[in-house]
């Protein structure tokens, strides 16, 4: 078998051409397809609970805080005349902290709300007929198989921090007939809150408006051959930690930059690498 470097950092091709052990198969997760995708979900109900919800209906302003992802709930579904390939149902929960103004002057009270947002893409995930049997070992129990599942792959989510764009205070015309558009809540969430969301909301809502950056991936279990060339055995020693705090703290350097601010023309010396590097550094 013949060795294929081409795809290496520079630092193993020196380091390791022509240590070439053996072929070894792995068992590891392969990404069979993926995407990217910028959302901006606007207007967007937050839900409160009871108490909260009294606090929103005599509110005159409401500012947005922070918004922070609490979780997210994934479904893989077979997509019909289509071998392969997958839907993934998205459900998104959204932590909305909103500063609540009760009078112009006024100090805010902070509430916090919840925001739910659903999203589908379809991936490609390749097909497998298989069932898959394991045993796990527990200390405790008998040594049983783990129940057979099917060959379906994972589907998984990578979420940046959302970036709260705007909230907006509503007045609602007829208070006896609205309700909010809530789907089922996990009560787990509902105990995070210390209670259920109510269904049927006051005199006022609340809508935001949220950034999303997210990365879906489909991947699934497969054999691969990789190059072998060593145990990875650790070079460097283990340092025992000290219970001297002062010795501790002798070992952190002095935050100069904390006294001292950077310049508006040490920034400009910066290269960002955007292109925007000023004139006197890109002649020099």
């Amino acid at each position: 078998m013949t060795e294929n470097f081409a795809n290496l950092p520079c630092s193993a091709q020196d380091s390791n051409h022509g240590n070439f052990k053996e072929a070894v198969c792995i068992d590891a997760y392969r990404v069979y397809d993926s995407c990217a995708d910028k959302d901006c979900l606007e207007d967007l109900r937050v839900c409160f609970t009871e108490a909260a919800q009294q606090v929103i209906d005599k509110a005159c302003n409401v500012r947005l805080r922070n918004v922070d992802v609490i979780t997210v709930y994934l479904d893989l579904e077979t997509v019909p005349f289509q071998k392969g390939f997958y839907s993934v149902d998205m459900t998104f929960f959204f932590e909305v902290s909103l500063d609540v103004f009760m009078a112009p002057a006024a100090m805010p009270v902070t509430v916090c709300g919840l925001c739910i947002f659903n999203k589908k893409v379809v991936l490609y995930g390749s097909e497998g007929n298989v069932k898959i049997y394991s045993s796990d070992f527990s200390m405790n129990d008998c040594d049983n198989q783990n129940a057979p599942v099917k060959n379906l792959p994972k589907a998984s989510v990578q979420v940046a921090d959302p970036i709260g764009l705007s909230a907006k205070l509503c007045e609602v015309k007829d208070c006896c007939c609205c309700e909010a558009p809530v789907c089922r809540i996990p009560d787990c969430i509902c105990r995070r809150y210390g209670g259920e969301f109510v269904r049927n909301a006051g005199c006022k809502f609340v809508t935001v408006t949220i950034g999303l950056f997210t990365i879906v991936q489909i991947e699934r279990n497969v054999q691969m051959l990789i190059p072998a060339y060593d145990f990875c055995i650790p070079e460097k020693e283990c340092v025992a930690s000290s219970d001297n705090p002062c010795e501790l703290f002798s070992r952190i350097e002095f935050p100069t930059d904390e006294f001292f601010p950077p310049r508006a023309a040490d920034i400009a010396d910066i290269d960002t690498g955007c292109g925007c590097c000023c004139k006197h550094n890109r002649d020099n």
